[in-house]
């Protein structure tokens, strides 16, 4: 008894397809690596998305990149190790969430809170978006080890930084010195430069006439920072150093 062929999509279906398949490679443990196999090893960690929303369509090049160099090796026949996770993200998830719970009215200053109450919303904006995030990566088919997933803060991982941290410091390679920092006065904490958005705006020159010792004369120097005149000094006496220039504001 003949029966009639099935007929093929005009056009591709992912949901058809992609699902389907995803579900039976993790079922099978593709991409589970075996740390007592006899193959070379390979092994990539990713580099973890922040927590501060969802995946962008950088992330997304990012990973298919990684995606395509993991299946690569193991078509070569080595173990192969995609490590997945996410990234607590710090300050920028804090932000983001203070932004958040001020529109929604709970709250107009994290300190309304308290600390411990807005730790656990944190902790409850990680729950619902680092899942969010996870659930994407394995929408584009990522094939990472997700029986090794990591959290930036989890514990395990947090003792390994500090012990790092602690090895680094006996071998002399941390120190403590004074630094130029940017400060943010609404999170009050420092921030890196990475951190910091650098926006143009229209400055002012400010002319400052500095006497010459000895003499009837001055120097003219123009200079967009007039707080440091305080500190400037050159070719004065000592009893002369507690003298301020003139200034032409």
């Amino acid at each position: 008894m003949s029966t009639a062929p099935t007929e093929i999509p005009r056009a591709y279906e992912p949901k058809l397809v992609e699902d389907k398949w995803y579900a039976d490679w993790l079922a099978k443990g593709s991409f589970t690596a075996n740390p007592a196999s006899v193959k070379p090893a390979y092994s990539i960690v990713i580099p973890p998305p922040n927590v501060t929303g969802v995946l962008t369509m950088g992330h997304v090049l990012n990973n298919t990149l990684q995606d395509i160099l993991a299946r690569r090796k193991r078509m070569q026949g080595f173990e192969v190790l995609w490590l997945p996770g996410t990234d607590h993200a710090g300050i920028a998830t804090q932000t983001v969430v203070e932004k958040t719970l001020k529109k929604q009215g709970v709250m107009k200053h994290r300190d309304d809170l308290g600390r411990e109450k807005f730790v656990e919303k944190v902790w409850e904006w990680k729950e619902k978006h680092g899942g969010i995030i996870i659930q994407q990566l394995k929408k584009l088919g990522c094939s990472c080890d997700w029986t090794r997933e990591r959290f930036t803060m989890d514990e395990a991982y947090s003792r390994c930084v500090l012990q790092v941290f602690v090895d680094l410091y006996k071998k002399g390679l941390i120190y403590r010195g004074k630094r130029m920092v940017n400060w943010d006065p609404s999170a009050r904490t420092a921030l890196s430069d990475e951190e910091v958005i650098m926006t143009e705006t229209q400055g002012h020159l400010w002319h400052i006439k500095y006497p010459i010792v000895g003499s009837d004369e001055f120097i003219i120097v123009a200079t967009t920072r007039p707080e440091t005149m305080l500190g400037d000094e050159a070719g004065r006496s000592k009893s002369d150093r507690c003298a301020l220039p003139e200034a032409h504001w």
